[in-house]
């Protein structure tokens, strides 16, 4: 989209964020709602992440990838849900340039984080599944070092380039970020330049790693499902897939959203479109983490006895 640079153009240093401004009668109900489902996300979160911690039994690849998903859980909401809670509350919308651009960079962190994870997830699932009697020697405790370094190094680097070119973007004289956080939509929007540059630079890393997560995830359950599928009896194929069923609805609800929310030209933005649809990505998957993991984990239920008895 191809912006002319107006003469109105001036200095930023802070924003408004509109937040839920057009829903007046609700900011109570709103505030109220979202507390509730913020500390619904730390305690579910935090319970499976002390359990994995404090179960010896649970020192392994699988559990340990699902504790830092917990820490992604907690970490991603808590970059956008306090300050909303925040401003529901007291009306104060005020959020300077430094701070957006700082909010944005770390959801976009904690959102390539979690994408990348639940590919390594699969992965692991696929070496369990496919080669169970070398997934010690394919998952060791060196490679499973080296994947999540991998994965939280590799998710660190890519906004990196989002943020530098929204950070130097000359912004007019429209300082009202049309959402609840700052995101890359909105406030290339507010910019009186031409913003073609961020497009393409948002398009092409997002496929880059986007591609390259959805690919391995993809072409992971393709093999496992062929893999269950050879299974001979039915009791077989049925232990082999609730060993990856609560990861793959994990990964089915993560693309499901976040699809709804980023593939699409930000020509066609919809502000309260982008609003239901930002809080099913933030809110959705980690509400529900931690209870897909752990609801018919019999593993869990006995981390969560061992552990009620020093309570």
């Amino acid at each position: 989209m191809y912006k002319v640079t107006a003469r109105n153009e001036s200095h930023v240093t802070q924003f408004t964020v509109l937040c839920f401004s057009d829903l007046p009668h609700l900011q109570v109900p709103l505030f109220i709602i979202f507390l509730i489902i913020y500390l619904n996300i730390i305690f579910g979160n935090t319970a499976v992440l002390f359990a994995i911690v404090s179960d010896s039994h649970l020192h392994t690849p699988m559990y340990i990838f699902l504790s830092n998903l917990s820490v992604l859980d907690i970490s991603y909401t808590s970059t956008i849900l306090p300050n909303l809670l925040y401003m529901l509350s007291t009306q104060r919308k005020i959020i300077s340039l430094a701070s957006c651009i700082t909010q944005m960079y770390f959801f976009l962190f904690f959102a390539c984080t979690e994408m990348i994870l639940l590919a390594v997830m699969a992965y692991d699932r696929y070496a369990a599944i496919c080669y169970p009697l070398h997934y010690a020697i394919i998952m060791s405790k060196e490679r499973c070092t080296l994947f999540l370094a991998g994965t939280w190094i590799a998710a660190a680097l890519e906004p990196v380039l989002h943020t530098v070119f929204i950070a130097n973007l000359p912004f007019c004289s429209s300082r009202q970020v049309n959402h609840f956080f700052c995101d890359i939509s909105p406030l290339v929007k507010l910019s009186c330049n031409n913003t073609i540059h961020v497009e393409i630079a948002t398009y092409v890393l997002g496929a880059v790693v986007g591609l390259s997560a959805f690919t391995l995830t993809l072409s992971s359950y393709v093999f496992i499902i062929n893999t269950i599928l050879n299974i001979k009896s039915a009791e077989g194929r049925q232990k082999a897939f609730f060993t990856c069923a609560s990861h793959l609805i994990s990964v089915i609800i993560f693309y499901g959203t976040s699809l709804s929310l980023h593939v699409r030209p930000t020509a066609t933005y919809a502000p309260m479109q982008d609003k239901l649809f930002s809080l099913l990505y933030i809110i959705l998957i980690p509400v529900l983490n931690p209870l897909i993991y752990t609801i018919k984990n019999k593993q869990f239920k006995k981390a969560f006895k061992r552990l009620s008895r020093f309570l």
